[in-house]
């Protein structure tokens, strides 16, 4: 059957399309504004011609990041800290919303509990009390240091609160006569039916420890086992022309420190890219899609 369409209906969606064209090319412009610098010449770079195409094209600022091998120690420190931090986080943000989403007659005390999680997003003991902590429990200079103090994060643990006890309740139940327990029931009905609530935690784990670099300068004084960022940091902070050893004035005239940042920069925001398309169709699907049958 053909459905007529009115008027107001297609100027309505014209009106839909463009806007949220502009919106997309609005976003998209200082991300290919960066990749257009990096891959650029450094006079074209310092000069300000570059919009979102590159100038004398060159990849002499990403052969020179790709030699040094403190880049690629770095990398593979955030890769580990992304898949440790992430692992530990979703583990403790599950079992803690799984046991806050349980009744008040299972859970005596969960509002008690629940209270308590919130006042750890108003207050907090400060930088100093938790860099003597992490010096205290042995972890200074290792990977735990960048992954146990935001291991718990109240935020996404409240939101996957929300979403489990949005879940009906006649599941558990029917689960508890079965015989199953509290760990068989996370295990093989609530953790299948929330995988766009599961992702969407993921992703902001995965970002959190790869975009992290305060804690990588306060809790790590080894160079060598810096994240991406905390050393990215530093290079852009100390680039120059004596620091880079660019004695050859060829070179000089590809690379600068505006185009290094630039490669630097986006090199640091590929994973992401990569990642997001792959978790993006569970944040447009059905939400409890399949978990209770009329």
């Amino acid at each position: 059957m053909k459905v007529k369409t009115s008027l107001s209906r297609k100027i309505f969606v014209l009106f839909n399309y463009v806007f949220l064209s502009i919106i997309t090319i609005i976003s998209l412009f200082p991300l290919l504004h960066i990749l257009a610098i990096s891959f650029s010449s450094n006079a074209a770079a310092q000069a300000g011609w570059i919009t979102i195409f590159p100038m004398d094209f060159t990849l002499s600022s990403y052969q020179y990041i790709l030699t040094k091998k403190e880049f690629f120690q770095a990398f593979g420190v955030s890769l580990y800290r992304v898949v440790l931090g992430t692992s530990v986080g979703m583990f403790l943000t599950i079992i803690s919303a799984y046991a806050l989403s349980q009744p008040d007659h299972k859970f005596h005390g969960r509002r008690i509990y629940s209270w308590l999680f919130i006042f750890t997003m108003i207050f907090s003991g400060g930088l100093i009390p938790l860099f003597i902590v992490i010096k205290a429990t042995g972890i200074y200079n290792s990977i735990w240091a960048l992954v146990l103090p935001s291991a718990v994060q109240v935020f996404n643990i409240i939101l996957m609160l929300n979403f489990f006890r949005g879940l009906p309740y006649a599941l558990t139940e029917s689960a508890f006569i079965d015989g199953a327990s509290h760990f068989t029931i996370l295990r093989k009905i609530y953790l299948p039916i929330s995988k766009p609530s599961l992702a969407t935690v993921g992703l902001f784990t995965i970002v959190f420890h790869w975009n992290a670099w305060f804690d990588g300068l306060v809790f790590i004084s080894k160079p060598d086992k810096y994240p991406l960022q905390t050393y990215l940091r530093g290079v852009i902070q100390s680039v120059s022309a004596t620091n880079l050893d660019l004695n050859n004035a060829q070179v000089m005239k590809l690379i600068s420190q505006k185009t290094l940042t630039a490669s630097q920069i986006f090199i640091a925001i590929v994973p992401i890219l990569i990642i997001y398309p792959l978790l993006q169709k569970y944040f447009v699907s059905g939400m409890t899609l399949g978990s209770v049958k009329e």
